[in-house]
């Protein structure tokens, strides 16, 4: 028998074109080893005939691969579910701000007579550190403050800047960057920026979900260690 092309098949019929094709395969495989086991019957030595654990043991290879087969073909169905179901939770996440891997500040101007917004980041320490210095630079590279954070916990931890230099004055409207350097004991520390950015958009790629941030950035869901 045959077996149709489905390469020319798309969209949702072309899984079910490759199951039915696969099924058909599986079938045809069957009917070969059973017409050679019936032929194998057929043509043994009377005087040596087939002993019933080599006939059993015929059999349950048959049935061996025939089962490997459906179970392969079952978590191929359970393995793209749970893609799609990614992208739906992920989905949700749209419009939300969520807090990644990240060193980039934006600060705008404030209304007069106000001070300006708020900036929140955070920094993630794999362990404690008894000393955290951060520092903000400008687009020139230029260090505008300097934070003393004091000791840090493991994990995740929230830091604030108030969008003003060393000097207090309201440092202009635009893009900054902050570094971290933190140290235990005199040993240094390794700390991971964290920033927050809108998601835009959601993507399903060959390395799975990826979450298109406002900022331009893309990031995977294991990247969100928080949302707002």
């Amino acid at each position: 028998m045959a077996i149709t092309d489905t390469s020319s098949i798309s969209g949702a019929n072309a899984a079910s074109a490759a199951a039915s094709t696969t099924s058909v395969a599986n079938a045809d495989s069957e009917q070969r080893f059973l017409k050679l086991l019936v032929t194998q019957l057929n043509n043994q030595d009377p005087l040596n005939p087939m002993e019933n654990a080599e006939l059993t043991s015929q059999l349950a290879q048959m049935s061996t691969v025939s089962g490997i087969e459906k179970l392969n073909s079952t978590l191929s169905g359970l393995v793209s579910q749970t893609g799609s179901n990614q992208v739906l939770q992920a989905a949700s996440l749209i419009g939300y701000n969520v807090l990644s891997p990240g060193n980039t500040l934006a600060t705008q101007t404030p209304e007069e007579g106000k001070d300006p917004s708020i900036q929140a980041f955070a920094v993630q320490l794999p362990g404690t550190a008894a000393d955290v210095e951060i520092k903000i630079v400008d687009a020139s590279g230029k260090t505008v403050r300097t934070i003393d954070a004091g000791s840090m916990t493991e994990g995740v931890n929230a830091v604030t800047w108030d969008g003003k230099d060393d000097a207090g004055n309201v440092v202009p409207a635009g893009s900054y960057k902050f570094t971290v350097a933190a140290t235990n004991g005199g040993a240094a520390v390794e700390a991971t920026a964290l920033t927050f950015a809108q998601v835009a958009a959601v993507k399903q790629g060959a390395t799975g979900v990826t979450l298109e941030l406002a900022s331009g950035q893309s990031i995977g869901l294991a990247d969100v260690r928080m949302f707002l």
